[in-house]
């Protein structure tokens, strides 16, 4: 909003407005079933939330929730964090995954800084999504937004389709 404002002729009712417009936009995308986009590369995920994650000045964690087909049936944030900091519980990354049915998802975080260059965190979160037995779901990647640059980290060789399960035999 701050950046917006600052533009020349656009004041905060102006600002508001492009921001709706934006998220109006998102969700008339993910409303109707036939049209949701489908995710069939790390370039799509890029596509479809880099705009506006690159443009937080915090950390924001989100997850994109996909069907059975890899069309998109939910962004959900699960954290926001500080500048250069956020703390991520594993469990909370699937839980939305969880209430909505979703048979695979994407992690997807930004780097106010610009850079999308993973860390030794955003490495751990990783391995320790890995070695979870969570119900059955797939972390199709984990994904680095920049300013106008991303990382896949399924690209990089650290994730490629997790197949996350809960055993049934797990309390016996």
């Amino acid at each position: 909003m701050e950046e917006l404002c600052n533009q020349r002729r656009i004041g905060e009712a102006k600002a508001a407005q492009i921001k709706a417009a934006i998220e109006l936009g998102r969700r008339f995308i993910l409303e109707s079933p036939d049209e949701r986009p489908a995710i069939n590369s790390p370039s799509a995920a890029a596509a479809l939330v880099m705009y506006e994650m690159s443009a937080l000045e915090q950390k924001h964690l989100r997850v994109i929730l996909l069907d059975t087909r890899n069309r998109v049936l939910e962004i959900v944030e699960i954290y926001k964090g500080s500048v250069n900091s956020s703390q991520i519980h594993v469990g909370e990354i699937f839980k939305a995954a969880i209430r909505r049915n979703a048979p695979a998802l994407i992690i997807v975080h930004n780097h106010p800084s610009g850079d999308p260059t993973p860390s030794p965190d955003d490495s751990a979160v990783t391995r320790n999504c890995s070695g979870r037995e969570l119900l059955d779901v797939d972390v199709m990647d984990h994904m680095e937004i920049g300013q106008g640059r991303w990382v896949s980290l399924k690209e990089r060789g650290l994730v490629f389709g997790w197949k996350i399960l809960l055993r049934s035999d797990r309390h016996s």
